[in-house]
């Protein structure tokens, strides 16, 4: 190699290493920046390149622009309703995280609403079916992965009678992810024949000019009909073995745990349905947004939105505060568990001031690597007194909830990962009262029947090579 080149070569080199130094870390957690930056310095050019190509999180201006137009809207419209009701029974604490919820995300607590929980995959899908068979106006159907097939073809089949006696029926769903199940093509050709009204949410498609960084992914599952009920929760609309055939092989099903809700808290539910679709088509759907739907239970609840459109994480802040929050009792179920330091740090804390802290997790993986990087918190959780439980294989735990002590019930799309906490669009459902609280510790208990404990003794025992694994997968997921 000529002497030139070499010099060229070695510039280019600190070129990018130096440059590096200066734009990495502004604005990203030390951990993403030190992980980016250990990329760049020992592979620079391909690090860079991967660094253009996958280290932004933000999706424009016009975005965010949508999402902060919402905010004040909601602000506005909101401004007489209180945190929470003067005479609200529980801790005092639910009323900061309330407070906190608010702030950052704009959607205040609800009193009077209530809540049905579905554990079971196929009964959901019928629950919300069964809504749509009764809607007079309007249904928003908005889900990560959806498919037209065996176990979801009642639903869309009364979405298109539904059309047929002159309801408008609108739905999101996310492009890359729904794109990678099979028969999508035949899926989308067959929505164009029903009269739907339909979008892929954050399209790739760069021949017409619309690109992003590509794991930047719309991860909420709402459905609101009439504005009068709503579904959240974790499940996508689809099959429980996602249409592959190696699942079905497996016997692999996903578990999975959905909120039906009626009251107040509909109306904030559909309103995310309409920010996405107002990001989506540049149409506001201010007619279906109308008042909130009058009280018709004793729960107070409140919908927390986070994504890119939310610089401040609002999912992790409010998820960190109420571990934190704990005095007795935490149970946590997340099927992807790659907690950033401020998280990890609350659940051990908890768990090291005496607080009986449980952790649902899949005994198997479907994701090669969220499911080795998640193993590499094992340790050091069972160390603190976190107790594990793995819920057998073949199945994957899909649902994502938490409760705390007898006052407060999360559920909804977000896992307890550093990608929902910045890299995905979620939304999350806080409910707060014991009789809610009651009922998810039903499924928690239906869980903890059939899951095997993991010991620390057995868990130190592993080979050395699957440790290794686990601590570089746990490197790469540090890469936001």
């Amino acid at each position: 190699m000529a002497p030139w080149i070499a010099a060229a070569l070695y510039l280019l080199d600190l070129t990018v290493k130096v440059i590096a130094l200066g734009v990495v870390p502004k604005n990203r957690r030390p951990s993403s920046g030190m992980a980016w930056l250990l990329l760049i310095m020992l592979i620079p050019l391909f690090g860079f390149v991967v660094f253009l190509i996958l280290g932004r999180t933000r999706l424009g201006r016009r975005r965010d622009e949508q999402q902060a137009e919402v905010n004040a809207l909601v602000a506005e419209r909101t401004a007489q309703v209180p945190t929470l009701e003067d005479d609200f029974p529980g801790p005092a604490y639910v009323k900061s995280v309330s407070t906190l919820n608010r702030n950052l995300g704009a959607q205040p607590a609800m009193p009077g609403n209530q809540a049905i929980l579905f554990p079971a995959y196929k009964e959901s899908i019928a629950a919300m079916t069964t809504e749509i068979e009764s809607a007079a106006s309007w249904v928003h159907v908005e889900f990560y992965i959806t498919a037209w097939d065996e176990v979801t073809a009642p639903f869309y089949e009364a979405l298109v009678r539904a059309v047929q006696r002159g309801v408008t029926v609108r739905l999101l769903f996310d492009h890359l992810g729904s794109r990678g199940i099979p028969g999508y093509k035949e899926f989308t050709a067959r929505l164009d024949t029903t009269g739907i009204e339909w979008h892929p949410m954050l399209p790739i498609v760069p021949l017409k000019g619309e690109w992003r960084r590509p794991d930047l992914r719309n991860h909420r599952k709402i459905l609101v009909v009439d504005g009068v009920v709503a579904f959240t929760g974790s499940q996508n609309l689809i099959e429980p073995g996602y249409n592959k055939p190696k699942n079905h092989e497996l016997g692999r099903e996903w578990v999975e745990l959905v909120a039906r809700v009626e009251g107040p808290v509909v109306s904030a539910l559909n309103l995310l349905f309409a920010t996405d679709w107002y990001s989506e088509t540049e149409v506001k759907l201010a007619e279906e947004l109308g008042t909130a739907s009058p009280p018709v239970g004793e729960i107070e609840a409140q919908v927390i939105p986070s994504g890119p459109g939310f610089a401040t994480e609002n999912n992790l802040r409010a998820f960190t505060t109420l571990l934190y929050s704990a005095q007795r009792r935490l149970s946590i179920t997340s099927p992807y568990f790659v907690p950033d330091e401020s998280l990890l740090y609350a659940i051990t804390t908890a768990a090291q001031r005496g607080v009986d802290v449980e952790l649902f997790v899949s005994e198997a993986g479907d994701q090669f690597m969220v499911y080795h990087a998640q193993r590499s918190y094992y340790e050091a959780l069972l160390r603190a007194g976190v107790r594990i439980y793995m819920y057998p294989a073949p199945a994957i735990l899909h649902s994502k909830f938490f409760s705390v002590d007898d006052d407060v019930a999360v559920l909804g799309s977000s896992n307890m990962d550093m990608r929902s906490f910045g890299l995905n669009y979620e939304v999350s459902l806080m409910l707060l009262g014991p009789e809610v609280v009651t009922e998810m510790r039903k499924v928690e208990d239906s869980n903890r029947a059939i899951a095997k404990e993991l010991v620390l003794e057995d868990w130190l025992a592993r080979s050395k090579g699957s440790a290794y694994l686990d601590n570089v997968m746990r490197l790469t997921a540090a890469l936001q």
